[in-house]
């Protein structure tokens, strides 16, 4: 098959970090300014759009041609720009995205970041980030609202070359991954997510705009008040605020984080115009409408919106990411009922919002959700994997009453305060203390997690002490004793792997290798996990020098790619993600297979727009056994709904 290195400049006075993609290609107009492509192994050309050249034949049809593989750095924007500006449609399994390589290897997502990472001197030359200000994108300074190829000729030609070395860029990164090998499920899956990002889901505007409309005339109200209530020009100024309230109490406030107002708003000597003053700036800090303010500027012409998902976006597990709105971190709903709140919002009935349900910014929040709506005539099938994390560690572990809990009931976190107390399971109730001691361990505890991860997972506010959590530990880890010899296994296995450099099985279909160029670990689907430059060496931990593994990744805190380490449970972590990852692929294809439109999924939740009536067969190919995880019991529980919300 042949192949057609790919990459593109344009231009649109939309905003494309704004917009995205899809919104950015309908400006009236964008254009296409720069073609750089190569056959094979050829040279690369450049044709220049913008100063009347025209693609040639044989680059045109190839476009277009199945038998011609086309690849690009983010295929997603090559491909969606150029069907727009030809016209013509570019299905998603004719092209090979270079940056899913990247990142399934876990490169940083960049073609610069790629580039350094693999010590490719053509990655990236550094006057192309100014170029594109230049060029691609409409000039707020001076007379000139764009800048043409005829306005800075000597620049242009600058830019044309570096069009030029991201393709010879691109072309080298590929080859340096050719080890990425994708499954044919892979590659499917691929497809099926732009797909789903092509045809994106409905947004409703009239929610969305009632919804910002509601938040600015309530954040007007509530600053008018805060200027009588202190006098100030910008009560929203923490210099202003925090000399007004040094001359009403007298106190010197450092800060004003939310514990420090908060404690004000607590004391009971504290002024009333100091309070509501407060109250005021609380209110004025509530971004309880940005979600909506980014689903109105994504939403295309036809109010859907589109790109939303990162394929490989989490690249240490393949896990989607989220893009643009950020589906994976909506407000839940607490609030009934959702259907009478949102009429509420539509007819700009604030007054009411606040005394029946909550203060304006928190319902709004909770009605985030609801944004998302089925097409007219359909309705959203919700259906998500009940607890699969839970079961895809006690799977691999083989911890078999665990597997017992999913094979028959499914209440795993009474099961679990069952094992650790010693109490028949039917003592352990929702709401009771024992099913909560039960729930945090089970979120805390299955990748090796302490003390610092019971109390993020709540366990401080429920009123454990240090002690009682050490406790909870003790006992969970007595009760999953293979889980806990799995994060061993997995560590030793990683250790030896690198050492050796020969394959080392663990179970399920796991196995682990390494050549000093990265430890591979081959997931039960078939699929790889991949950590560059893998080591075991010393380093500091807990105050002593230990034997760790270590690889060269993006450090989630610093977005850096450096040296970091791992361990048995977070190599379980990654794991268990990945393989719950996997499953929801083999559903997700199941799921088109069937003829059924996705529109979105939300961790391990999948979102179709369609007939009424389907639920009942979507949730039973949720749990349809998977051929590569015999054993492994999955279960699919959903609902139907109008609009999006959390069941």
């Amino acid at each position: 098959m042949k192949e057609l290195s790919i990459d593109i400049e344009t231009f649109s006075s939309a905003d494309l970090g704004k917009v995205g993609v899809y919104k950015y290609t309908e400006a009236p107009d964008f254009t296409v300014l720069l073609f750089a492509y190569a056959w094979g192994d050829d040279e690369v050309q450049v044709v220049d759009l913008a100063r009347g050249e025209t693609l040639p034949d044989d680059v045109r049809a190839a476009l277009t041609d199945k038998n011609v593989t086309k690849i690009a750095f983010n295929a997603n924007f090559e491909r969606t720009c150029l069907a727009k500006y030809l016209g013509v449609k570019m299905p998603a399994n004719q092209w090979d995205c270079t940056r899913i390589r990247a990142l399934a290897a876990g490169l940083p997502g960049s073609l610069k970041g790629a580039g350094e990472a693999l010590d490719i001197e053509k990655a990236k030359m550094d006057e192309g980030r100014a170029l594109i200000r230049k060029f691609c994108m409409p000039q707020t300074a001076g007379r000139k609202t764009r800048i043409l190829p005829t306005d800075a000729p000597d620049d242009w030609e600058v830019f044309a070359l570096y069009c030029r070395r991201d393709v010879e860029a691109e072309r080298e990164i590929r080859k340096r991954l050719g080890y990425i090998i994708y499954t044919p499920e892979e590659l499917g899956l691929y497809v099926l997510d732009q797909e789903i990002n092509d045809r994106g889901v409905a947004i409703d505007r009239e929610l969305v705009e009632a919804a910002i409309a509601a938040d600015t005339q309530s954040a007007e109200q509530t600053l008018a008040k805060a200027r009588q209530l202190t006098g100030l020009d910008n009560p929203a100024s923490v210099a202003q605020l925090k000399a007004w309230l040094k001359e009403r109490t007298g106190r010197d406030y450092p800060s004003l984080t939310k514990a420090v107002v908060a404690d004000i708003l607590a004391d009971e000597n504290a002024p009333g115009d100091v309070k509501d003053a407060l109250r005021c700036r609380q209110r004025l800090g509530k971004t309880s409408v940005a979600k909506y303010r980014k689903m109105k500027d994504v939403a295309g012409a036809d109010g859907r919106a589109r790109g939303l998902f990162q394929f490989y976006g989490a690249n240490r597990t393949g896990r989607w990411a989220g893009r643009l709105v950020q589906l994976q971190n909506l407000a839940r709903n607490h609030v009934e009922p959702l259907g009478l709140l949102r009429k509420l919002v539509k007819t700009g009935e604030a007054g009411l919002i606040e005394a029946w349900f909550a203060p304006l910014p928190f319902a709004l929040a909770q009605l985030v959700r609801t944004a998302l709506i089925a097409s007219p005539g359909r309705v959203l099938t919700v259906s998500d994997f009940s607890a699969i994390e839970a079961r895809v560690i006690a799977w691999l572990a083989g911890e078999r009453w665990r597997n017992e809990v999913f094979a028959t009931h499914g209440k795993i976190y009474e099961a679990s305060a069952s094992q650790m107390f010693h109490v028949p399971i039917e003592s352990v109730t929702k709401g009771s203390e024992l099913r909560q001691k039960g729930k945090v361990a089970e979120l805390a505890c299955g990748y090796g997690g302490g003390v610092g991860a019971l109390k993020t997972m709540g366990a401080d506010k429920m009123g454990l002490t240090d002690d009682e959590m050490q406790d909870v530990i003790r006992r969970w880890r007595a009760k999953s004793p293979r889980i806990v010899k799995l994060w061993e296994d997995l560590e030793t296995a990683a250790k030896l792997a690198i050492v050796t450099g020969e394959i080392v099985r663990v179970r399920q279909g796991i196995a682990m290798r390494a050549n000093g160029q990265y430890l591979r670990v081959r997931l039960p689907s078939g699929r790889s996990l991949f950590y560059a430059e893998p080591r075991v060496e010393p380093i500091e931990k807990f105050g002593k020098s230990v034997e760790s593994v270590t690889y060269m990744g993006v450090n989630q805190a610093t977005n850096r790619w450096e040296r970091q380490d791992t361990y048995g449970g977070k190599l379980t972590e990654n794991i268990v993600q990945a393989v719950a990852r996997d499953c929801l692929g083999v559903a997700m294809l199941r799921m088109a297979r069937a003829g059924y439109d996705i529109v979105a999924h939300v961790h391990d939740e999948i979102i179709i727009d369609g007939p009424a009536g389907i639920l009942e067969d979507v949730n039973r190919l949720m749990a349809e056994p998977i051929p590569w995880a015999p054993g492994l019991i999955l279960r699919g529980d959903g609902y139907e709904t109008e609009y999006y919300r959390k069941d």
